[in-house]
Order: structure tokens, then sequence, then C-alpha cells
């Protein structure tokens, strides 16, 4: 099964559902109600790219319903201003049940995730959060665990009251689009523009295709940089060509877009003098680049118009492609370019080609039919323009940007507040009870050592270290000070039983060199001699370096309590070797140094929790420390 490929970033989708199914003429009557009642708020707005619209969709027999998308690209303003018309569409016609999202998802569980039920993650939102009658709603888990569009359509039907979401979803989505319609009133931006004859009659007539302009300009390339050279359709006279004074209005994304960049003027284009009227520059500059957007958006789109060739073009060869048509050739090849040939040729007589060739051409042929009509500088000339709109939010949207970036914070805040109040009963409950010390004196306190032995004498693969098998994962609550007496008696214990061998380990310790031998099996008597002398000088001179260290001083060795006996008897004066370098209990130092470690930790993670964590051993915090 093929997947469906990843929605535009820029785009939102919606679609609406009547409760009942409606024939193709009703759903048209629908249409147009919900057009007429949204009127008066889109009539004077300024889109980024392209208006709010409406189809009507058949595609799925048994949910006809209306649909539409919208491309907002840095305008941010559009999406939530589309999202104000949903709700309040479905304020006024109550029987209907309305989708959105984009290509984050269901970006409204976005806006509210503070709030949002902790069953609700993305991998289950799918047809679970609807507009209806001004409210969200989210179809519950418990109702319907995995909804079809259908199921959810008709529990919003029956049952749109239990689907109702919480009061603080609502207010936390509602809140985002609480200030429209005036929002959208504010967002845009009227300025006085000096631009050619041609371009301030585009604008007399449609005001709307400014939108074409700035996003040519914005999106230009080297291609598109070559019409705007030679300004062949808006700017017939070239130098001789006189600039007329208008107001246009735009959104305040679009002013930013044209004058946050930097560009220069084509040589034929009639630009005042820098020196004279500054604010007349000022107003011919960006004319100016509103001129050339004009001019490369008509010739693009013009070219697209006579090819065909859009986004239709391309989600066609993508198909191509996927179905293996081309057949694994190399792009270039001759027989490659044969079968491109053939896809252009079936392209160009479809339906697809006819339709993209129409919507690409559309502003073509609107800006053809304007540029017929009767038109002079004239008629310019004798009316009056209103001064531009203040500026200053374009250069001072630190203190908006900050605001926003705190009402964020504090939301978050919040929400952890929340988090760890109720977390507050629970460990009170786990740490407050009898049964929390009901494991302590059956605690083995070999165990940390012998745990740490295994993990250390396990085979690893490429994967990584692999923990013992069967680890205890329960929390281990004991006295750290008992436990530390009762460590190093047994310790102690085990390191007394242990001494003789130890002892007879050290003073032979050339014996583990003496692996060598003959074939028959013998010993090699003579080469053994020799390495017994060598290692006993070497050991000689090894134990001489280190006893005017403090090295001995940081273990613990086995029978370090009779040792201090000694010492305090002797005046430690005259001790042998074999005293100052008694074994070093490894267990007993392991142990140690992974409790100083731990307790150096202070509650915070650290090395030592962690892989005691993953032994299976969890310390608890010394109370006492820092008493």
């Amino acid at each position: 099964m093929a997947t469906e490929s990843r929605p535009p970033y820029d785009t939102v989708f919606y679609s609406i559902f009547p409760d009942s199914t409606l024939s193709t003429t009703a759903l048209q009557s629908l249409h147009l109600e919900i057009l007429h009642h949204i009127s008066p708020h889109i009539s004077e707005y300024i889109w980024q790219h392209n208006p709010f619209s409406l189809s009507i969709s058949t595609a799925t027999a048994f949910l006809p319903h209306l649909h539409g998308k919208l491309r907002f690209g840095d305008n941010l303003e559009d999406e939530w201003f589309t999202v104000f018309l949903l709700f309040d569409i479905s304020r006024a016609f109550p029987n209907l049940s309305i989708r959105v999202w984009d290509s984050d998802g269901e970006f409204l569980l976005i806006e509210a995730a503070f709030h949002l039920p902790r069953w609700l993650k993305p991998e289950n939102s799918d047809n679970r959060m609807f507009i209806r009658r001004g409210h969200v709603h989210i179809i519950p888990r418990k109702s319907l665990p995995n909804p079809s569009l259908a199921d959810s359509l008709n529990f919003l039907i029956n049952r749109d009251e239990e689907s109702l979401a919480g009061e603080a979803v609502q207010n936390a989505i509602k809140s985002r689009i609480e200030e429209y319609p005036l929002r959208a009133k504010r967002n845009m931006h009227n300025v006085r523009v000096r631009v050619p004859v041609l371009v301030a009659q585009v604008l007399k007539h449609e005001p709307c295709l400014i939108s074409l302009a700035v996003e040519g300009f914005y999106d230009r390339d080297i291609d598109t940089m070559k019409y705007a050279a030679k300004m062949e359709r808006f700017l017939s006279k070239g130098k001789g060509e006189e600039l007329v004074l208008v107001n246009v209005k735009m959104s305040r994304a679009m002013y930013a877009q044209l004058m946050q960049q930097t560009f220069q003027a084509p040589k034929c284009y009639p630009m005042p003098s820098r020196s004279g009227d500054v604010a007349g520059y000022v107003e011919a500059e960006l004319g100016m680049k509103i001129a050339c957007g004009f001019e490369m958006t008509y010739w693009q789109r013009k070219k697209e118009g006579e090819e065909g060739k859009g986004s239709t073009w391309s989600k066609y060869l993508e198909s191509l492609e996927k179905s293996g048509y081309f057949e694994g050739l190399i792009p270039g090849s001759k027989e490659y370019k044969r079968l491109m040939e053939n896809a252009e040729d079936y392209y160009g007589k479809s339906n697809l080609f006819v339709k993209t060739s129409e919507m690409m051409s559309a502003p073509v042929k609107c800006i053809d039919e304007i540029l017929a009509l009767p038109h002079s500088a004239d008629d310019f000339s004798a009316q009056e323009v209103p001064p531009s709109d203040d500026d200053s939010w374009l250069y001072s949207g630190e203190e908006e940007l900050n605001s926003a970036l705190q009402e964020r914070q504090n939301e978050l805040e919040l929400y952890n507040l929340k988090q760890k109040n109720k977390q507050k009963p629970k460990e009170s409950q786990d740490n407050g009870g009898p049964s929390t010390s009901t494991n302590v004196d059956d605690f083995d306190l070999g165990d940390i050592a012998k745990t740490m032995q295994a993990f250390v004498h396990k085979v690893s693969s490429y994967k990584g270290a692999e923990v013992p098998e069967n680890r205890d994962l329960e929390e281990v609550d004991l006295d750290v000070d008992r436990f530390i007496q009762d460590m190093e008696s047994v310790m102690r214990h085990q390191g007394y039983e242990n001494t003789s061998k130890d002892v007879d380990s050290e003073e032979g310790s050339s014996s583990d060199m003496e692996y060598d031998e003959s074939e028959d099996g013998s010993d090699i008597v003579g080469e053994n001699d020799g390495e017994d002398t060598f290692m006993h000088s070497y050991a000689d001179a090894l134990n001489n370096e280190l006893k005017n260290t403090t090295l001995k001083k940081s273990f613990v060795r086995a029978n370090e309590e009779s040792s201090k006996k000694i010492e305090g008897a002797s005046n430690a004066t005259d001790l042998d070797m074999d005293e100052d370098f008694t074994p070093v209990d490894v267990d007993v130092n392991l142990v140690k140094n992974l409790l100083d470690s731990f307790s150096y930790q202070e509650g915070l993670p650290g090395p030592t929790s962690n892989l005691l964590g993953l032994m299976g051993v969890k310390l608890p915090q010394d109370a006492n420390k820092g008493k």
C-alpha cells in the first residue's frame, strides 16, 4: 500500500461535514450560504498566497462534504484567521462537524498540549478532534478505541455532549483566536508607493493581486530575474514611463518581505534621484520591488500555463516513477528521454493538463483583461493618497515575541507544578509506610560486589555491554550508616578467612609468571630459577618505591583493624613489608567507592546511580548528610 505524501509545510486543510447526507444541489446551497456568512470578514482581507475557499467533494460516496486548503506561507496569521472562520461557521451552522489540520497534524491539539488527557497522543489522534457548534470536541478513547471518520461523525451527531473537550482545552484554543476578526484588520498595512501606470491599473481593479507580486519578488531566482531585467510587460516605455502615487494594502508579512530585502533596480527602470525627495525615493523603491514582482510572476505563470506543468505534473511524474514506468533507466539516457516524451504527450492530452493550464494562466488572463481596459496616468494623478501607516511594529517586534515566549514559559511552569503536586501524595505513600524497611535485614551485603563482578565478566556483543539477567528492580530502602557497618563487618570476616591465602599468594607472586612448560609437560627448572630471582628483585624494588607514597592509604585492607592495633603498640616504627602491604580487599573497596560516589551526587543523576540501576540496586538518599 502506497503511503500518502506529506502535506506541504505551509498549508492548512479543512473539511466540513453535514450531519445528514446531502445531494449535490443541497451541498451547493450550503456552500453559498457559508461563503455569504463569512464574506464580511474576508472581503477586505489580503491573503498571503490564496484566499479562503471551499469546494464540493463527492469523492467518498457516503461522506459528501465541503473541503478546502489554504497556503499561508510565512504569514501564520492566515492560518489562525482560517481557524477563526471555521469556528464562526460552526456556530452559525450547528449541524456541521469540522476538521482542520496541517503538516503538523492536529495543530489545535498541539496548542492545548498542556491540558490534554494523558492518553491522547499523536499516534491515536486520527479522526478524534473536531469543531462543532463553536466548541472543540475530542472523541473519547473508551467509546471509540480506533475510530474511523464515519464512526466519529456518527458519534458527534448522537452523543456530542460526551466528546466536549474540557474547559482548559477550550480556553487554550479559543484564546488563540479571541482577537479575531479585529486582529485580521490590524494585520493589514497601508503604504504609499510610486509605480508604473500599468501596475497601478492592475492594483486598482484587483487589489488582492498584490500577493502575486510579493510572492514573485520574494521567491525570485536566476530565471525569473531575467524577466525583471527587461520589464517588457509593465514598463512599455522604459525609462520614459511615468510613475504614479497610489495606496497599496497588504499584510504586514508582505510589507516585511518587501522592506527587508535589498534589490537593485533594473537599468531600464525610471528610479528618481536619491539625493532629491527622500520620502519619494523610498516610495519609488518599494513600488519598484512591486513592479518587478509583477513582471516576474506574469511571465513565469504564462510559461507554466503554456506547459501545463505545475504541482499536478509533479505528482503525475512521481506516480510514473513509483509504478516503474522508467524501468530504472538513467535520467538523460536516450530511452529515458523517449519514455519522458511519451509521458508528456499523454499528459498534454489529458484533463489534468487542461485544468492545470487554466489554473496557472488565470492570473495572466486576469492581468491581460485589466490592462486591455482604457487607462492613463491622469486617472491616478488627481486622486488623494493617504499617508502610509506607522511601521514601527516592524522594528519593535522583540517585545511582542518575548511576551509570547514568556506566556509559553508560564504555561510550562504551571504544567510542571501540577505534575509535581500530583506526584507528592504518591511519594509520601511510598516512603511513609511501615513496609519501607521490611527488607533491610534480608539484604545481602555482598550483592553489590557480586553483581558488579557478574557485569564485568559478562561477555558483551557488538551492541554494547549487557547487564546481568533476572535482576531485582525493586527499590532497596536501608539505613546508610548501618549498611556500611554491616558491610565492613561481613567483608572483614571474609578477609580473615582469606588472609593466609592472600599472603601466600603475595609472597610467591612470582609463581604467577611460572607458566612456561616443555612440550612433554616437565618444568624448565633452569629458566624458572632465573625468573624467580629477577621477579623477587623487581618486587622488592617496586615495594620500596611504593612504601614512600600514600597509595596504600587509599585502599581498605582485609585486616585493617588488626593493623591499627599493631601500629598503636609499636608506635608505627618497626612494621615489616608484609604488614605494610597487607592484601587489599577488592570487594570492600569496590562497594566503598561506589557509596562515596553516590553520596557525592547529592541526589542528582550520575554514573553511580545509573550503573547501580542497571544492576538492579537502588540506594536511598542519606538522611543524615549535612547534619
